[in-house]
């Protein structure tokens, strides 16, 4: 019987803790949608991400042109100059493959890129949702956008325009 109303007030302590607890909701691709320096970023990147896309996409094609004369020639030439071909193809390959990772390998240009462009943004909003979070008194916020399991929220425990307000932007 103690084991039952230890368990009973256990239970109904939590239950007010975490009736006490507030929490807000904020939509980041909502919030990053109305910051028009995130946009030109964005644009920005995906600017950079085509050109050097297509500097490797020559480089591979240049590798697959060369592949395609070789074969083309390969029954007039010596062994010795197969080998050297098939070294230049290889070369060239290999130089298609060390650029891309260069710009879009886990340390590449394209992430150092983002990095510096994005990251101040993520950085103001973030402060921003702290602002919030410390006058309002929540102790959570959730992203909204980003958590599949949310199935309905009401609208009045979404702060993303205070968010924004906090940031300069108003709708």
């Amino acid at each position: 019987m103690k084991k039952f109303a230890l368990l009973i007030i256990a239970a109904v302590a939590m239950a007010m803790t975490a009736h006490a607890q507030k929490f807000a909701l904020v939509d980041m691709e909502y919030v990053l949608k109305n910051i028009p320096a995130y946009e030109m970023a964005n644009e920005q990147l995906n600017q950079v991400s085509q050109r050097w896309q297509r500097e490797v996409d020559e480089l591979k094609k240049e590798a697959d042109t060369m592949y395609k004369n070789y074969q083309a020639d390969m029954v007039f030439l010596t062994d010795e100059q197969k080998k050297k071909k098939e070294e230049e193809i290889v070369a060239k390959e290999k130089e298609a493959t060390q650029l891309q990772y260069k710009y879009f390998g886990p340390q590449g240009e394209l992430f150092k890129k983002r990095q510096s462009l994005i990251k101040p943004i993520q950085d103001d909003i973030y402060n921003a949702v702290k602002k919030v979070s410390e006058e309002r008194g929540f102790q959570v916020i959730f992203d909204r956008a980003s958590s599949q399991s949310i199935i309905f929220a009401s609208p009045r425990i979404d702060v993303s325009n205070e968010v924004l307000a906090k940031l300069g932007y108003s709708n």
